[in-house]
């Protein structure tokens, strides 16, 4: 199954909240596909910049951040290199009105260690940058990634709840730190039960924490991948509009699995209304 129908799952449970529009909206636009730099402490960093086709400045977008795995960096998850699709392939998903701005970041030395919060406020600044130029629903900005990518965007929901609406969670852990980490996010996550590089309990960590923080009820013992297949579980009794969902496949690190049909994480980022 490719990367980007599990992503599509993870903000479909997020219902979307209307109505705050970022001040780029009605501007004539300065930023363009392309990479930027910008300083953050004294540090020069990266990104790149995917807009929908025909982007309109009248029409709020939704604004998706991908975050690359150690020893990657912006161009691999920008032109799909190192085993993932173009931003997780994600863009022909998201089309009309579900399109998407799309954010590669590049972490320092090819990873995410946000020393001293230093990569969150990399996000605090590109947020702010993009969407003083770009028309953005500020209501729904989301964020994937595998490995490191995911433990950076696990950090993003655990420092800035108010700021980030889902997040896709593939095969990490707590690398990233979880600064906060009280408040809830609507949260998706898959980790393969044989995972060599990032142990399941590990990912089962991430995991507990927000269904903790958006009031679900804990499953045990947990579903199990059954004959080599994955098993999703969506959590019952969360708090409105902040779902939980856990996939479990029998496999190791990967950013994919391929044994289910392409449904499996495909409604995530764009919601089913």
């Amino acid at each position: 199954m490719q990367l980007s129908s599990l992503v599509l799952l993870a903000l479909s449970c997020a219902t979307p909240v209307l109505g705050a529009r970022s001040p780029g909206c009605g501007k004539t636009p300065t930023i363009r596909n392309g990479e930027y730099t910008m300083t953050v402490n004294g540090k020069q960093r990266q990104y790149i910049v995917k807009l929908p086709d025909n982007y309109n400045s009248n029409q709020a977008y939704r604004l998706v951040f991908t975050f690359h795995a150690l020893g990657g960096n912006h161009q691999q998850i920008a032109n799909g290199q190192g085993g993932t699709l173009a931003y997780y392939g994600l863009p022909p998903l998201m089309t009309g009105n579900n399109s998407a701005i799309f954010v590669s970041p590049n972490g320092l030395n090819q990873g995410w260690a946000n020393n001293g919060g230093e990569d969150i406020t990399f996000v605090d600044n590109m947020v702010r940058t993009i969407e003083n130029d770009l028309c953005v629903e500020q209501s729904l900005r989301f964020a994937t990634g595998f490995s490191y990518g995911g433990a950076m965007s696990y950090s993003w929901a655990c420092s800035r709840p108010n700021d980030v609406r889902a997040v896709a969670i593939l095969s990490s852990a707590v690398l990233s730190g979880c600064n906060g980490g009280t408040q809830p996010v609507a949260y998706y996550h898959q980790h393969g039960t044989r995972d060599s590089v990032l142990s399941i309990s590990q990912g089962r960590q991430m995991r507990d924490r927000f269904v903790r923080n958006n009031g679900c009820t804990p499953l045990n013992p947990e579903p199990q991948p059954n004959g080599g297949r994955s098993t999703k579980t969506k959590y019952t009794g969360c708090q409105p509009d902040y779902p939980a969902t856990w996939v479990i496949f029998d496999g190791d690190h990967n950013p994919s699995h391929g044994r289910d049909p392409p449904s499996k994480w495909e409604q995530f980022f764009v919601p089913s209304a």
